[in-house]
């Protein structure tokens, strides 16, 4: 513990002379510094044949105003045995973070989002039996990271499922955050070799940078694993990755790296840096969900660096729209701002979250 401390404090003493910026704080903050110094185990032993039948699928079709719940070995025979299932509609697929659970208020957005949303099914899946379930911190997450390719493949079966059941895979869209969004890489790669076919659409949003960022890119969400693979970044560094994976990643704000309303301080106390970092985080999720019913806000920029970005050397690049009405034909990195847009109910550094 003294030597954990000694290198809190030499971090700190390291930002103030070389002049770190805001948002670098979560790269060298308690969380980073415990992956460092190994105490964070990150495992992705993919032999292990760990159990995930208490995942649990929840099928909503808002169009009828009726839900289901269905254990996730048997979620896709239940599905396609629905009456009135429309075999042609979307089906959007939300795999959450660590730390989720149904009930939540990232899971409550994704289901307020999508409810008017025309000639689509919404499926979010609650895997807090693996992932939300250990009393402290690191057991917690590093258990949580062992479950990921095993959640990820169950999902991967689901949609196999669905697709022998006469759901076409272009009409898939899984949309994941944080973990979730790594999950994805093994159900998107898991869904092709069943299948020979690639799911229409992932987007990740903010996918986990601890345990992954330094990973093999089998380990993570990635371009190739579905027709078109999208990637957000607003806590890179943090607790998301920096690494660049999908055909297209967006970078949010500054550096995709921190966001304006999250109050992160340049050198914060111990338990600001962690409040601001799951803001910074969850900011994924509220930007992209806000497209839903606002498709012209968010003008991405293509552009190799922020400071390019920023300086406007990149002003007459390549532009597309970022979030759920991306067309899906850019490709590369592309910058956007959020502001002057005003984003209802902004997450704060504050509440029942999931991370």
């Amino acid at each position: 513990m003294n030597i954990y401390i000694f290198c809190l404090f030499t971090v700190c003493n390291i930002m103030l002379v070389c002049g770190f910026g805001r948002g670098d704080w979560e790269k060298y903050g308690p969380f980073q510094l415990a992956l460092h110094s190994n105490l964070i185990k990150c495992d992705h032993d993919k032999t292990l044949g760990l159990d995930v039948s208490g995942v649990d699928v929840y099928f909503y079709d808002f169009s009828r105003n009726d839900h289901e719940i269905f254990p996730i070995s048997t979620a896709a025979r239940g599905i396609l045995a629905i009456p009135t299932l429309d075999k042609v509609k979307k089906f959007i697929i939300f795999v959450p973070g660590y730390k989720s659970q149904i009930m939540k208020k990232t899971e409550e957005r994704v289901r307020d989002t999508f409810r008017h949303l025309p000639n689509t099914y919404l499926i979010i899946l609650d895997h807090s039996a693996y992932t939300n379930d250990k009393p402290t911190y690191i057991k917690s997450f590093e258990r949580s990271v062992k479950y990921v390719y095993y959640i990820g493949r169950a999902l991967a079966i689901l949609l196999t499922e669905l697709r022998a059941g006469g759901i076409v895979s272009k009409q898939i869209h899984c949309i994941g955050h944080s973990l979730g969004g790594q999950m994805l890489g093994v159900t998107g790669d898991t869904f092709m070799k069943n299948t020979g076919e690639k799911i229409g659409r992932i987007t990740a949003l903010d996918p986990a940078g601890p345990c992954f960022s330094n990973s093999l890119i089998e380990e993570q969400v990635r371009s190739g694993v579905a027709e078109y693979v999208e990637v957000y970044h607003c806590n890179a560094g943090g607790l998301g990755t920096t690494s660049v994976l999908g055909d297209v990643d967006f970078f949010v704000n500054k550096k995709g790296q921190s966001q304006p309303h999250c109050g992160t301080p340049l050198i914060p106390g111990i338990f600001d840096s962690s409040k601001a970092a799951k803001c910074n985080h969850r900011t994924c999720i509220n930007v992209y969900t806000a497209t839903v019913v606002r498709p012209e806000w968010f003008v991405a920029h293509k552009c190799d660096t922020y400071k390019g970005y920023k300086n406007g050397s990149c002003s007459r690049n390549d532009v597309t729209m970022a979030g759920y009405w991306n067309p899906g034909t850019a490709k590369g990195v592309y910058y956007f701002s959020t502001d002057g847009f005003d984003i209802d109910d902004l997450p704060s550094t504050d509440g029942d979250v999931d991370y």
